[in-house]
């Protein structure tokens, strides 16, 4: 791997870091937090491609389970891999890989492919993973843990526009040279 390469994982970890240190928005019915970290998850996916993309997240999570208090309200260790949240989290490493790897099959990714992309690896393969996981955990039916998730779409969708805009942004400024990949201008 290459040094600069190894600088890009180590920066969208640390992202992912910084954005825990934003506090959650813990709701009365659920005990899965509001966070923007999924965020970070489509920013590393979209400007990092596949394998750097997914390769941050991994670096997270391993962090994470080490006990470093990075996930949103400082929580960290292996308890949190084993709670409502574990599934969500546990997509992550996977949601930036196929996000990474969708906007690298577009010759000249246009900000609705982004965003389309960011929607499915960051919202839909999330939801695919956490909602069951959350399901199991807290012992309900996984049309009730369905419904629960309901209420984090608008601003998933919202960081998903957000996250789109800035790849688009960030990898039209700078050069090629500096990039994972890259895409037509």
């Amino acid at each position: 791997m290459k040094i600069r390469d190894m600088v890009f994982v180590a920066l969208f970890t640390a992202i992912m870091a910084a954005l825990g240190f934003v506090p959650p928005i813990f709701l009365s019915f659920t005990p899965v937090p509001i966070t923007l970290q999924t965020l970070g998850v489509m920013l590393s996916g979209s400007i990092l491609g596949a394998r750097l993309g997914g390769l941050s997240q991994l670096v997270f999570l391993l962090l994470v389970a080490a006990g470093a208090p990075i996930l949103s309200g400082g929580r960290g260790g292996l308890s949190v891999l084993v709670g409502p949240s574990a599934g969500f989290i546990f997509s992550y490493t996977i949601a930036a890989f196929i996000i990474g790897w969708g906007i690298m099959q577009f010759r000249k990714p246009t900000f609705a492919k982004i965003l389309t992309v960011n929607i499915i690896g960051g919202i839909i393969l999330v939801y695919c993973v956490g909602i069951p996981v959350q399901a199991l955990v807290m012992k309900i039916k996984l049309i009730q843990a369905a419904k629960l998730g309901l209420v984090y779409i608008p601003g998933d969708i919202v960081k998903a526009v957000l996250a789109s805009l800035l790849t688009l942004s960030i990898r039209r400024r700078l050069p090629r040279r500096l990039l994972p990949y890259s895409i037509e201008k």
